[in-house]
């Protein structure tokens, strides 16, 4: 049985094509590609890519300098932090809270809006692996490119699993039976009809915005179009610790607001969701506002 695209780059000796990240004593790292006869320069001094060629993960080369360096293959965090980049990326915290509550599994037939550099799509790929199917939608095709470059340098190659799509997904989409749709856009509520009719009964729908106002309008939407539960939303943030001895304390700095997250569950064709049951606090809603909750009689 083969191999699964892109394993045999994740062990074994470093090899010509391989990226290698190196880590200098002050914990700053620097990545790039093995190639036979080619120097690696540094303002410490330099070595040749050949001294890693067929050295084992994790060993330490040192420069003409004699400053030593760690050398490992970069995890996918790492590669998708480094990478080229054409629109903000999908930071590893988003994406593995995304893996993890839309419930991305082996084989899963995955729709995502929103391509930016690559980065959600190469955590998507990994996770569904060649015999899942992920379509990718993008309306700039210099993002589109851009992508595809950093997902086919990390595996390696084009990825068997992966379709790219240059256009407006309301606009393009035909995928059916899909168990998973992942919307990182600016306006994902213009998708929510066509998504709606491509996700299997029972399949998620994850957005990925930026500001509170679009996490509102989406939920709201969400409600409206009366075929999915009652939406989940959430953030998350990430502090490291400093651990010295008894110096143990947070770091000064933080990964904070990146973005909001929401999921939501497509409902058997028909079945309309249950009426929701807490009460919404008095001026939530505007004079204005014509969605579910107008008249008060959603919100008993």
């Amino acid at each position: 049985m083969s191999e699964p695209t892109g394993a045999a780059r994740r062990r074994g000796p470093f090899k010509v094509g391989d990226q290698v990240q190196l880590t200098d004593p002050k914990g700053r790292h620097y990545t790039f590609t093995l190639e036979a006869g080619k120097n690696f320069h540094t303002h410490k001094g330099s070595f040749p890519h050949d001294e890693l060629i067929g050295a084992p993960e994790g060993s330490v080369v040192r420069t003409t300098g004699n400053v030593a360096y760690l050398a490992l293959r970069p995890l996918l965090p790492d590669y998708v932090l480094s990478m080229p980049r054409g629109a903000a990326v999908v930071y590893p915290k988003d994406a593995g809270q995304i893996l993890a509550f839309a419930d991305i599994f082996p084989g899963a037939r995955v729709v995502e809006a929103g391509v930016g550099s690559g980065s959600l799509s190469s955590f998507l790929l990994r996770a569904i692996g060649d015999q899942g199917m992920l379509h990718s939608y993008e309306r700039r095709e210099d993002f589109a490119d851009i992508a595809r470059q950093n997902v086919e340098r990390y595996f390696g190659g084009p990825h068997p699993a992966w379709q790219l799509t240059v256009g407006d997904l309301q606009d393009n989409l035909s995928d059916t039976d899909v168990d998973r749709v992942i919307l990182d856009m600016l306006a994902p509520w213009e998708c929510l009809e066509a998504v709606s009719k491509a996700l299997v009964p029972g399949g998620i729908l994850c957005c990925y915005v930026a500001t509170t106002t679009q996490l509102a309008r989406t939920v709201e939407s969400i409600r409206e179009i009366g075929c999915f539960n009652e939406p989940t939303s959430w953030e998350t943030m990430i502090r490291n610790w400093h651990i010295e001895g008894l110096a143990v304390r947070p770091d000064h700095r933080m990964i904070g607001h990146t973005g909001f997250l929401l999921t939501a569950r497509r409902l058997a064709d028909g079945v309309e969701p249950p009426m929701r049951r807490r009460r919404p606090a008095k001026g939530a809603y505007g004079e204005d506002y014509a969605g579910p909750n107008a008249d008060g009689g959603a919100a008993r």
